[in-house]
């Protein structure tokens, strides 16, 4: 055999040893955590897409599955709608319900429209302030990055339990596996809230208005500076439809403080009708 064949192919077979040896050492130096960590990313990802496509795809992203699990809140909350609070700076999403959202109508007994989602965050606003302050034990995260939480009064008493027995929101089957499902048995009964006429599910009623899918970005009753300026009116101090001079304040009011609903009694969404 020729003699440089043979040393050619003697230094091609070490060189593919040497490389396989350097492969080898290079992943035995990858710690482990990380190829773990690697997997269980790529893992989920698909689990998510394989159930996008049947629409009941939990939310599954990289905070849930390597973040460090946020101890429980508590304090005094602002109410930004009827399944969302603020604690603290933090934004806390109730787990397994879904109120209507501000912007949302409702029709009551008479077939009449009323405001139904900022009736949900009056609602809530009220039983939170019977018992402070509030306690939220993480769940998980969501796309918005809001903490999803399960949360109680100082009573113990569930908030989202409440809200759904009250008929102020919906047990939401896709992520509390129908925990609610007997509280909002007995709203429907009994025809509390929502239930005395008719509505759109939250979820059905986002997904018409793609426009209102983000979350609100101010508690209930917080009004910026600028908007307030613009209008010369101000939720402080308080008042009732005798202290107000015109329409156009009175739906100021209504729409941008927490104790504006007080105005509109029969809740058509119109303040103050005397002066409407």
């Amino acid at each position: 055999m020729d003699r440089s064949r043979h040393d050619n192919r003697s230094d091609h077979w070490r060189k593919r040893i040497g490389a396989r040896r350097r492969r080898a050492t290079l992943l035995a130096s990858v710690p482990k955590r990380l190829v773990f960590v690697t997997v269980a990313v790529f893992a989920a990802l698909i689990a998510q897409f394989a159930m996008q496509h049947r629409g009941d795809a939990p939310e599954i992203n990289l905070p849930n599955l390597v973040g460090p699990r946020p101890a429980p809140i508590t304090g005094i909350a602002s109410v930004i709608d009827g399944d969302t609070i603020e604690i603290h700076e933090q934004r806390i999403r109730f787990n397994g319900i879904d109120a209507p959202e501000s912007r949302q109508y409702c029709e009551d007994a008479k077939g009449f429209e009323y405001p139904c989602g900022r009736r949900s965050a009056d609602a809530l606003d009220s039983f939170l302030a019977a018992s402070r302050p509030v306690r939220c034990t993480f769940v998980e995260w969501d796309r918005y990055h809001r903490f999803v939480g399960d949360c109680r009064r100082a009573d113990r008493a569930s908030v989202a339990a409440w809200m759904v027995e009250h008929g102020q929101a919906l047990d939401w089957p896709r992520y509390s596996h129908s925990a609610y499902a007997p509280q909002q048995a007995k709203a429907e009964v009994a025809k509390f809230g929502l239930w005395v006429g008719k509505f759109e599910a939250p979820w059905d009623w986002r997904a018409s208005h793609a426009d209102a899918a983000a979350p609100a970005k101010q508690p209930l009753g917080i009004v910026s500076r600028k908007l307030a300026a613009q209008s010369g009116y101000s939720c402080e101090p308080r008042r009732t439809c005798k202290q107000i001079s015109s329409c156009d304040e009175a739906q100021w009011y209504l729409q941008n403080c927490s104790w504006g609903g007080k105005l509109d009694r029969d809740g058509d969404g119109v303040a103050c009708e005397t002066l409407c």
